[in-house]
């Protein structure tokens, strides 16, 4: 046999060794996976939580879950980044951090799509939702594992806010810069700010804004009650959490351990319709104890703010063909599992 022909053979038997190897390699090698959340010790933590545990058990130790709460890893637009270029493998914004990655998350945000967590959870569970929705991100780097109504959106503000008309001339910053946002509260007379949420204790406690529109679960743990008193809750109007993935990572882990990645993050999807509802309702409660006052409109406030912001959201969805197609697949599965 000539020297080449023994140097190819050689070859070849190497390649075929590598290539066999490769499986139990990759059975062998050990994976970080990194979850981060604004978050504390809400909603959000426990699922990550169900997830962690879930995972690292079905894995072997094969994948270790580190969770990092309170924004350990910095703030969300740099986390957000991370995910998409894969230095961080999971975050749990809210929609509006993520519509400038993929702008067919704003649609989540349109109020009066859902009428409470349960109803929100029927339609984002859906199986054909939840596929439709595993695409969003596709060509920015980001696949969201879980989507889901993290809890009412209120208006904290200085004055109560109990019908429609008190909105009005109202400087109030809104949860994002995108049309969905910005055009309900002004058709009621509101004017809506774009203001980070680094900025937004200051310019409460100096009153640049009149209030601002979020989350109880973010006004409780950073004792917001200690500076504005009254929350107002929207009505059919939520806080969207958007679970995202790094789609490099996810396809790092091999089929296997992908596949466990993301039935558990969605067996998880079970805790936002127990724990999620029940800490909504805990809010009240804390948010009064703490010298709080919570608003609710009336029955006919209520429904013609339904109306009215229906229409503007139905107005600015017509006017993308992107959001347009989203809108009406969303409030078709909305009519499907009320």
């Amino acid at each position: 046999m000539s020297h080449t022909s023994l140097i190819s053979r050689r070859s070849v038997l190497t390649a075929t060794a590598v290539t066999l190897a490769a499986p139990a390699l990759l059975a062998q090698q050990k994976f970080t996976m990194k979850m981060a959340t604004p978050g504390v010790d809400d909603v959000g933590v426990a699922w990550m939580r169900a997830v962690k545990a879930g995972v690292e058990s079905r894995s072997n130790g094969r994948i270790k879950v580190e969770i990092y709460p309170a924004n350990q890893l910095g703030p969300l637009p740099r986390v957000v980044e991370g995910v998409a270029l894969g230095t961080v493998e999971f975050a749990l914004p809210a929609a509006g951090f993520v519509t400038g990655l993929e702008p067919r998350f704003m649609v989540m945000d349109s109020p009066g799509l859902f009428d409470d967590i349960a109803h929100a959870q029927r339609v984002l569970t859906d199986p054909a939702i939840r596929q439709r929705l595993s695409a969003y991100g596709s060509g920015k780097g980001i696949e969201p594992l879980s989507v889901f109504a993290y809890s009412p959106l209120t208006l904290l503000s200085h004055k109560p806010v109990r019908t429609l008309a008190d909105l009005k001339g109202m400087k109030v910053r809104v949860p994002g810069a995108a049309a969905l946002h910005i055009e309900p509260l002004k058709h009621f007379g509101g004017v809506p700010m774009s203001v980070p949420p680094s900025d937004m204790l200051p310019a409460l406690q100096n009153k640049t804004l009149d209030g601002l529109v979020g989350s109880p679960f973010i006004w409780i743990p950073n004792k917001y009650y200690d500076i504005a008193k009254h929350q107002t809750y929207l009505p059919g109007s939520y806080l969207m959490a958007t679970g995202i993935a790094s789609r490099t990572w996810l396809k790092s882990l091999g089929p296997e351990l992908e596949a466990i990645v993301r039935e558990e993050a969605h067996k998880a999807d079970a805790l936002i319709t127990t724990q999620g509802v029940a800490d909504t309702q805990k809010a009240l409660g804390v948010w009064e104890k703490n010298g709080g006052q919570n608003h609710f409109f009336s029955t006919a406030e209520a429904a013609q703010y339904f109306k009215e912001v229906g229409t503007v959201a139905e107005r600015v969805s017509n006017a993308d063909p992107v959001l347009k197609d989203e809108f009406t697949t969303l409030s078709a599965a909305a009519k499907r599992h009320r």
